[in-house]
């Protein structure tokens, strides 16, 4: 089998895009990235993914961004519960980019020449580094500063879900198996991996499963 590494953060949209790497034949080598965000409950969501899901190995590697904070998500600043416009405050800075080269270090020591991730340009929140432009632009770079590209031995970014609605992410998941509770989406879910029901995520994952029929298994804090 080829092998691949799988960005798997323990959210709706990775679980799904590790499914798909593996419906599709490879041998999936799944990364998660403590990267100093609000909650490890969306951390020990992917360890359960990965087991459900077959991964034949998974790793958490840890970044410290909370240490230059400039997100909700990695510093003392609300996270916001109604629809913002322009970039939200829950963007973090270089997040994608970090977690990219983390898994194409990984990749090379694997000799893995394929990379999944779950970046999304349909419903997302407007995030740049979510965009098929990075992830093409990361593609090439991956190919001009790794020993294995400089051999030939090209590496492809895969981003399965890019042109994908929130509803066909969530029927791909069905279709695939995925079993969706065990996933963590929300921005700030307490311990339990309880979600709040209230911060985009939440919304986005809620409108995906309504738009496309499907009951919602995520567990919130309260109603909503």
């Amino acid at each position: 089998m080829k092998n691949a590494v799988v960005l798997l953060s323990g959210g709706m949209d990775s679980a799904v895009v590790l499914a798909i790497a593996r419906e599709q034949g490879f041998a999936c080598h799944a990364l998660s990235v403590s990267y100093g965000q609000r909650h490890t409950s969306e951390l020990v969501a992917a360890a359960r993914v990965a087991q459900a899901l077959g991964a034949i190995a998974h790793k958490t590697v840890s970044v410290d961004l909370r240490s230059i904070g400039g997100s909700a998500l990695t510093a003392d600043i609300a996270v916001p519960e109604t629809p913002q416009t322009g970039i939200p405050v829950t963007y973090v800075p270089a997040r994608n980019t970090i977690m990219l080269s983390i898994a194409l270090g990984w990749a090379e020591v694997l000799g893995a020449q394929a990379i999944f991730c779950g970046v999304n340009a349909v419903d997302y929140s407007g995030y740049p580094d979510c965009r098929p432009e990075f992830v093409q632009a990361f593609e090439q770079l991956a190919n001009l500063a790794t020993k294995s590209g400089v051999e030939g031995h090209c590496l492809q970014v895969h981003a399965p879900l890019m042109r994908m609605s929130k509803a066909q992410i969530a029927r791909e998941g069905i279709r695939l198996g995925v079993d969706f509770a065990l996933t963590v989406s929300c921005y700030q879910a307490n311990d339990a991996g309880l979600a709040c029901g209230r911060c985009d995520a939440c919304r986005l994952r809620a409108e995906g499963f309504h738009a496309a029929g499907i009951d919602d298994p995520t567990r919130y804090v309260s109603a909503s």
